[in-house]
């Protein structure tokens, strides 16, 4: 008995490269399957409806010429029970060739329909719910946004008016100012952020316009003696917008610079490095730094419109950034550790077309 299952194992050993081969096929054609385009998979299916029915024609001309040569040789006794069980197998492959499949389609096709008209409505009405619920928060952070400068310069306003000849109220005029700015500039990025704004596909070189965006930055950072680590390629040519691209730069830059100086970081430090991935489809640029970091509940946050952690922040940086990464079917990704800094991805197609 050790003997015989001893011998098993070798010969499962010896067949084991065969089927994980058969295996490495089957996952593989799986895999090219799923590749595939429309036009391709509909080739596909018609090649094999195409070669099931020259099966059945096949076995159709065997059976007949089998039944034609037993008829005229042996008579009708052995042509019949031939011919007839024969027969059959030739009825079944007939459905199974051909009216299986094209019954099997209409079935699918019929069920889906059904399911869909059952199902429309409610994911209609959860849609629905979901946006009513959406714009109901966005309604409520603009009227807190708007609010809060509006009724601060109201009160600066009235206090003038009990005190004409106060002082203090050329102080208070200049605040007053400071917060309808405010809401001048949080409408204005508002307008902006509801604006389908037209993405202008041209090519243009990552590294370029990293330098471009940099550059207005060149005397803050020198000046605040941010230490720069820039490990940015100038090969990577894709297809976008590179304006837009440029302010979502510029915000991320302005981002990590304030994080650095409202911290007080003592040895402040700003990476910015770019490159593509390994297929060569996309472009990505890291932008990172060592300052106070973000917390988990912040950093689920930090995209959504009017969340912002800034004294004077409109809250829609970010989102702008991403709604500007999306329509160029990219992504924006934000990791951070409290205290150990924060980093910005961004990847972008390099043949992108609007999202």
């Amino acid at each position: 008995m050790r003997h015989d299952w001893d011998g098993y194992d070798e010969r499962d050993d010896e067949y084991e490269p065969r089927r994980r081969h058969h295996h490495h096929r089957r996952r593989h054609g799986r895999k090219r399957r799923r590749d595939e385009t429309e036009e391709e998979r509909v080739y596909r299916r018609a090649q094999q409806a195409a070669n099931a029915r020259i099966g059945f024609l096949t076995h159709f001309t065997c059976y007949a010429a089998v039944c034609l040569f037993l008829l005229f040789t042996a008579g009708i006794r052995a042509f019949f029970p031939v011919a007839f069980f024969w027969g059959i197998g030739i009825a079944a492959h007939y459905f199974g060739a051909v009216l299986g499949p094209e019954m099997r389609r209409r079935f699918v096709a019929r069920e889906v329909e059904r399911s869909l008209a059952h199902d429309a409505p409610r994911e209609r009405q959860n849609l629905e719910t979901k946006h009513v619920r959406s714009l109901e928060e966005l309604s409520a952070q603009v009227a807190h946004e708007i609010r809060n400068p509006i009724t601060a310069a109201k009160s600066l306003v009235q206090q003038m008016g009990e005190d004409p000849a106060s002082p203090e109220n050329v102080d208070y005029a200049k605040v007053a100012i400071e917060e309808l700015d405010r809401v001048e500039r949080s409408v204005a990025h508002l307008l902006r952020y509801a604006r389908e704004e037209d993405v202008r596909m041209v090519e243009f070189v990552m590294g370029d316009l990293v330098d471009s965006a940099l550059e207005t930055f060149r005397d803050r950072i020198r000046n605040a003696g941010v230490d720069l680590h820039f490990d940015v390629g100038h090969r990577e040519t894709l297809r976008g917008d590179p304006e837009q691209l440029r302010r979502v730069l510029i915000n991320l830059f302005g981002n990590a610079l304030d994080a650095l100086e409202d911290a007080s970081v003592p040895s402040p430090r700003l990476e910015i490095t770019s490159g593509e991935n390994l297929a060569g489809t996309e472009c990505w640029v890291r932008v990172a730094d060592n300052g106070p970091g973000i917390d988990p509940e912040t950093l689920g946050k930090i995209f959504s419109p009017f969340h912002t952690s800034k004294q004077r922040g409109t809250g829609l940086g970010l989102a702008l950034s991403k709604k500007v990464v999306d329509a160029h079917g990219g992504s924006i990704e934000a990791h951070s550790e409290p205290g150990r800094g924060a980093s910005f991805t961004i990847t972008i197609p390099k043949h992108a077309e609007r999202a």
